[in-house]
């Protein structure tokens, strides 16, 4: 996803998706494990946007604390 697509979601939609992102995270290192893995580039993708969300709920958590 977009970093202005991200925006738009309200916290508790940017809650639900970090927690569908790592539950693939975790999937796609266990694909990784058993040398089953479809698409690699996946797994920077998946990793990308975990930081993307992340560092979107921290700019929000500082933000209402000024």
């Amino acid at each position: 996803m977009k970093a202005h697509e991200l925006r738009a979601l309200a916290d508790t939609e940017l809650a639900s998706r970090m927690q569908e992102l790592l539950k693939e995270q975790f999937n796609l290192r266990m694909q990784k494990g058993a040398g089953q893995l479809a698409r690699p580039a996946r797994v920077k993708a998946v990793r990308r946007d975990i930081a993307r969300i992340k560092t979107l709920m921290t700019e929000r958590k500082a933000g209402g604390q000024q």
